[in-house]
C-alpha cells in the first residue's frame, strides 16, 4: 500500500504546484498566501509519504483529496485533478491493501513446509 500511495501523492505534489502557479495569475490572490497554501499542501505530500501506513494516515489523506478538491474555488480545474487523484487514492488504498495482504499469504505459504519431507 505505502508504495501506490506514495507514488499518488508524489503526483499530488507535483499537480498542488503548478495549480499554484496558475493561481498566482489571480489578481485577487496574493503570491504569499498562494505559496503559502501551496508549500504548507506540497509539504504534506512528502510527510504523507513517510506516515501512510501508520495509524490515521490514510485518513490524513483523505482531507488533502478533500482539501484538493476544494481548491477548485481558486483554481476550477482543480475540481477536475482534485476527483481524478481522489479517485486515485481511493485505488491506491484498496488495491495497495490487496496487494499487502497476498504479500502476506504468499509468505506464509512460503514458510510453511508444503511437503512431509521438508520437515
Amino acid at each position: 500500500m505505502r508504495t501506490l500511495c506514495s507514488s499518488t501523492l508524489i503526483g499530488e505534489l507535483f499537480v498542488i504546484g503548478f495549480a499554484g502557479l496558475v493561481a498566482m495569475k489571480d489578481p485577487d490572490l496574493s503570491t504569499t498566501t498562494v505559496w503559502t497554501v501551496s508549500g504548507i499542501a506540497m509539504f504534506l505530500c512528502v510527510v504523507l509519504c513517510g506516515v501512510v501506513t501508520r495509524p490515521g494516515g490514510v485518513a490524513l489523506g483523505w482531507g488533502l483529496q478533500l482539501a484538493l478538491i476544494a481548491s477548485g474555488v481558486f483554481v476550477p480545474t482543480m475540481y477536475f485533478m482534485g476527483v481524478l487523484f481522489a479517485a486515485l487514492w481511493w485505488a491506491s488504498v484498496h488495491y495497495g491493501r490487496k496487494i499487502d495482504e497476498a504479500k502476506a499469504r504468499f509468505a506464509a505459504q512460503a514458510g510453511s513446509p508444503t511437503t512431509p519431507d521438508a520437515a
